[in-house]
Protein backbone atom coordinates (compact mmCIF):
# COMPACT_ATOMS: atom_id res chain seq x y z
CA UNK A 1 0.00 0.00 0.00
CA UNK A 2 1.22 3.47 -0.90
CA UNK A 3 -0.03 6.44 1.09
CA UNK A 4 0.58 9.79 -0.58
CA UNK A 5 -0.68 13.30 -1.10
CA UNK A 6 -3.61 13.52 -3.47
CA UNK A 7 -2.83 14.93 -6.92
CA UNK A 8 -5.23 16.68 -9.32
CA UNK A 9 -5.20 13.56 -11.54
CA UNK A 10 -6.78 11.69 -8.58
CA UNK A 11 -9.83 13.95 -8.23
CA UNK A 12 -12.23 11.83 -10.30
CA UNK A 13 -11.18 8.60 -8.58
CA UNK A 14 -11.49 10.22 -5.14
CA UNK A 15 -14.92 11.63 -6.01
CA UNK A 16 -16.13 8.17 -7.01
CA UNK A 17 -14.47 6.47 -4.03
CA UNK A 18 -16.02 8.84 -1.48
CA UNK A 19 -19.46 8.58 -3.12
CA UNK A 20 -19.29 4.78 -3.17
CA UNK A 21 -17.94 4.49 0.38
CA UNK A 22 -20.77 6.58 1.85
CA UNK A 23 -23.66 5.12 -0.20
CA UNK A 24 -24.49 2.59 2.49
CA UNK A 25 -23.08 4.44 5.51
CA UNK A 26 -25.44 4.58 8.48
CA UNK A 27 -24.78 8.26 9.27
CA UNK A 28 -24.42 10.02 5.94
CA UNK A 29 -26.21 12.76 4.06
CA UNK A 30 -24.93 11.34 0.77
CA UNK A 31 -23.03 14.51 -0.08
CA UNK A 32 -19.56 13.72 1.26
CA UNK A 33 -18.10 13.51 -2.26
CA UNK A 34 -19.48 17.01 -3.02
CA UNK A 35 -18.06 18.27 0.28
CA UNK A 36 -14.57 17.15 -0.74
CA UNK A 37 -14.85 19.06 -4.01
CA UNK A 38 -16.07 22.19 -2.21
CA UNK A 39 -13.37 21.99 0.48
CA UNK A 40 -10.63 21.83 -2.16
CA UNK A 41 -11.62 25.39 -3.10
CA UNK A 42 -11.88 26.69 0.47
CA UNK A 43 -9.47 28.68 2.60
CA UNK A 44 -9.43 25.73 5.02
CA UNK A 45 -7.96 23.32 2.46
CA UNK A 46 -4.40 22.09 2.99
CA UNK A 47 -3.16 20.15 -0.07
CA UNK A 48 -0.59 18.20 1.97
CA UNK A 49 -3.40 16.84 4.15
CA UNK A 50 -5.57 15.57 1.30
CA UNK A 51 -4.27 12.01 1.26
CA UNK A 52 -4.93 8.82 -0.70
CA UNK A 53 -4.12 5.15 -0.18
CA UNK A 54 -3.24 3.25 -3.33
CA UNK A 55 -3.00 -0.51 -3.86
CA UNK A 56 -1.86 -1.88 -7.21
CA UNK A 57 -2.61 1.43 -8.90
CA UNK A 58 -6.15 1.64 -7.45
CA UNK A 59 -7.04 4.45 -5.05
CA UNK A 60 -8.67 2.49 -2.26
CA UNK A 61 -8.85 5.08 0.52
CA UNK A 62 -9.00 8.81 1.10
CA UNK A 63 -8.75 11.18 4.05
CA UNK A 64 -9.00 14.95 4.29
CA UNK A 65 -7.98 17.28 7.10
CA UNK A 66 -9.05 20.94 6.96
CA UNK A 67 -8.39 23.89 9.24
CA UNK A 68 -10.91 24.75 11.93
CA UNK A 69 -11.04 28.02 13.83
CA UNK A 70 -10.84 28.28 17.60
CA UNK A 71 -10.13 31.03 20.11
CA UNK A 72 -6.74 29.48 20.77
CA UNK A 73 -4.72 26.61 19.39
CA UNK A 74 -4.18 25.17 15.97
CA UNK A 75 -6.59 22.38 15.04
CA UNK A 76 -7.87 20.37 12.09
CA UNK A 77 -11.10 18.60 11.24
CA UNK A 78 -10.71 15.08 9.92
CA UNK A 79 -13.52 14.63 7.40
CA UNK A 80 -14.15 12.63 5.44
CA UNK A 81 -12.40 9.30 5.78
CA UNK A 82 -13.46 6.87 3.06
CA UNK A 83 -12.37 3.39 1.99
CA UNK A 84 -13.81 1.44 -0.93
CA UNK A 85 -16.18 -1.21 0.46
CA UNK A 86 -14.14 -4.12 -0.96
CA UNK A 87 -11.07 -2.86 0.94
CA UNK A 88 -12.69 -2.02 4.28
CA UNK A 89 -11.58 -3.70 7.51
CA UNK A 90 -8.07 -4.20 6.17
CA UNK A 91 -6.35 -1.36 8.07
CA UNK A 92 -6.44 1.22 5.27
CA UNK A 93 -8.50 3.72 7.26
CA UNK A 94 -6.29 3.39 10.31
CA UNK A 95 -3.16 3.80 8.16
CA UNK A 96 -4.60 6.97 6.59
CA UNK A 97 -5.52 8.41 10.00
CA UNK A 98 -2.10 7.69 11.49
CA UNK A 99 -0.26 9.03 8.43
CA UNK A 100 -2.40 12.18 8.35
CA UNK A 101 -2.07 12.86 12.06
CA UNK A 102 1.71 12.40 11.89
CA UNK A 103 1.97 14.77 8.92
CA UNK A 104 -0.29 17.31 10.65
CA UNK A 105 1.92 17.20 13.76
CA UNK A 106 5.00 17.77 11.60
CA UNK A 107 3.24 20.79 10.10
CA UNK A 108 2.69 22.26 13.57
CA UNK A 109 -0.96 21.46 14.26
CA UNK A 110 -1.99 20.78 17.86
CA UNK A 111 -5.19 18.76 17.49
CA UNK A 112 -7.07 16.57 15.05
CA UNK A 113 -10.84 16.60 15.60
CA UNK A 114 -13.41 14.16 14.25
CA UNK A 115 -17.14 13.57 14.46
CA UNK A 116 -17.54 9.84 14.13
CA UNK A 117 -17.88 6.38 15.60
CA UNK A 118 -15.79 6.04 18.79
CA UNK A 119 -15.19 2.35 18.01
CA UNK A 120 -13.39 3.38 14.81
CA UNK A 121 -11.41 6.38 16.01
CA UNK A 122 -10.47 5.40 19.56
CA UNK A 123 -8.04 2.85 18.10
CA UNK A 124 -6.07 5.79 16.68
CA UNK A 125 -5.87 7.69 19.97
CA UNK A 126 -9.00 9.81 19.68
CA UNK A 127 -10.84 10.54 22.94
CA UNK A 128 -13.80 12.68 23.90
CA UNK A 129 -12.88 16.19 22.69
CA UNK A 130 -14.17 17.67 25.94
CA UNK A 131 -11.02 16.38 27.64
CA UNK A 132 -9.15 19.11 25.73
CA UNK A 133 -11.88 21.70 26.26
CA UNK A 134 -12.90 21.42 22.61
CA UNK A 135 -16.60 22.07 22.10
CA UNK A 136 -18.59 21.31 18.95
CA UNK A 137 -20.52 24.11 17.25
CA UNK A 138 -23.66 21.95 17.10
CA UNK A 139 -25.36 19.17 19.03
CA UNK A 140 -23.67 15.77 18.64
CA UNK A 141 -24.37 12.34 20.12
CA UNK A 142 -22.47 11.71 23.34
CA UNK A 143 -18.95 10.44 22.74
CA UNK A 144 -18.95 11.01 18.97
CA UNK A 145 -17.09 14.34 18.97
CA UNK A 146 -13.47 13.33 19.50
CA UNK A 147 -9.96 14.73 19.33
CA UNK A 148 -6.38 13.61 19.53
CA UNK A 149 -3.52 15.81 20.70
CA UNK A 150 -0.86 15.79 18.00
CA UNK A 151 1.81 17.17 20.35
CA UNK A 152 2.61 16.10 23.88
CA UNK A 153 2.63 19.74 25.01
CA UNK A 154 -0.61 20.78 23.26
CA UNK A 155 -2.46 23.28 25.43
CA UNK A 156 -6.18 22.53 25.88
CA UNK A 157 -8.22 24.70 23.49
CA UNK A 158 -11.04 25.44 25.93
CA UNK A 159 -13.17 26.83 23.13
CA UNK A 160 -15.80 26.02 20.57
CA UNK A 161 -14.35 25.23 17.17
CA UNK A 162 -15.69 26.53 13.87
CA UNK A 163 -15.73 24.30 10.81
CA UNK A 164 -15.23 25.63 7.29
CA UNK A 165 -18.51 27.05 5.95
CA UNK A 166 -18.51 24.40 3.20
CA UNK A 167 -19.49 21.79 5.79
CA UNK A 168 -22.84 23.55 6.13
CA UNK A 169 -23.44 24.59 2.53
CA UNK A 170 -23.40 21.19 0.85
Amino acid sequence: MIIREEEPKDYDAVYSLVKTAFESAEHSDGNEHKLVSALRHSKSFIPELSIVAEIDGIITGYILFTRVKSDCGNALALAPLAVLPAYQRQGIGKALINYGNKKAAEMGFDYSIVLGNPAVYSGCGFVNAGIYGIKPPFDVPEGCFMAVALKKNAIPLNSMIEYAKEFFEI
